[in-house]
């Protein structure tokens, strides 16, 4: 057991690295690394059932403690981000299933990375975890219908399929494993330390199995999306930081929400452009996570540098249990 924890935390600590060398035997074995592209909303099933065995009712609780940087926060991830998507894809000329990947990407909840990145940046990680736990049960209902509005134009879109997908692989599963962690505390507690390394193994997958099946498509058009996605995440990461501080928030709260609205859960993009689209659509996705979290280790390393000039943050602040 010692030496799955030694295994689940390097894999932790170098979750950036990790996704891009996915990324690199996606095209360097493609024909292979796409076997598992049809498997991909098992896999993020299985990601977000740990992330549930992570979430505890307490997660929620700051809610009622600060309704108003949790509601900015959420409203920021749910309008920024698809915006943001829709124009900088359509600025960049992008093919239409492209444009579809982005503005997926755009509409899809927090990253179930961002909570260890708003820890290291010493923000505050009980508003990154109520945020991601509340925009990720709001997926099912907001996501199909940013799609539909944003991309309904460019390709047919069914809300009420998108519904059902992310109810099948985000909702069930995260709830089911809340519920297995509230009332089977004592034997979901030791397998606490491994959800990093089950994380991280389902998203490195995922990415090598995108990028495999679209392996040509990212030698024609890699370098255009890659400058999309780019922009996408950073002026995500900077709006985020605007709203807090025009929201009056505290420093550790602004450095939470800019995390939470930069960093999206791009494996479900990917799920949901690989089932309902064609592979390509899932490219997007694909590229998103492995530059948000290269981008957000930089970010955290940054912060990290920079003790926040309030106390709340770091009262509230508690480590966070996955990646």
């Amino acid at each position: 057991m010692k030496v799955i924890r030694k295994v689940a935390d390097f894999v932790g600590t170098w979750f950036a690295v990790l996704v891009l060398a996915g990324a690199i035997i996606g095209m360097l074995v493609p024909a292979q690394a796409s076997l598992i592209t049809p498997h991909v909303p098992l896999l993020l099933g299985i990601i977000m059932f740990g992330m549930g065995l992570t979430m505890r009712p307490v997660d929620f609780a700051i809610v009622a403690k600060h309704p108003k940087a949790v509601l900015l926060g959420v409203a920021a991830q749910y309008t920024v981000m698809p915006l943001l998507a829709w124009g900088i894809a359509h600025a960049f000329n992008l093919p239409p299933l492209l444009v579809v990947g982005m503005i997926l990407v755009g509409a899809s909840p927090g990253g179930t990375a961002s909570n260890v990145i708003v820890y290291l940046a010493r923000g505050d990680v009980a508003l990154s975890v109520a945020m991601t736990s509340i925009s990720t049960l709001l997926a099912p209902f907001l996501t199909p219908l940013l799609v539909l509005g944003l991309a309904g134009s460019t390709l047919p879109v069914s809300a009420s399929a998108l519904f059902v997908s992310i109810l099948q692989v985000v909702l069930l599963p995260v709830i089911a494993g809340l519920l297995l962690r509230t009332f089977a505390e004592r034997f979901v507690a030791p397998l606490l330390p491994l959800m990093p390394l089950v994380s991280v193994a389902g998203i490195v997958l995922v990415v090598a199995g995108v990028v495999g099946a679209n392996a040509d498509a990212v030698l024609t058009t890699g370098l255009l999306l890659a400058l999309a996605v780019i922009a996408h995440n950073t002026l995500g990461l900077t709006v985020g930081y605007l709203v807090g501080y025009f929201g009056r928030m505290p420093e550790s709260a602004r450095r939470a929400v800019s995390v939470e609205v930069g960093m999206q859960n791009s494996g479900l993009a990917a799920s949901l452009a690989t089932t309902h689209f064609e592979p390509i659509a899932a490219l997007p996705g694909a590229l998103f996570s492995v530059w948000h979290n290269l981008s957000g280790a930089a970010a955290a390393t940054y912060w990290a540098r920079k003790a926040p000039k309030d106390a709340e943050g770091a009262e509230e602040a508690r480590e966070p249990e996955r990646s």
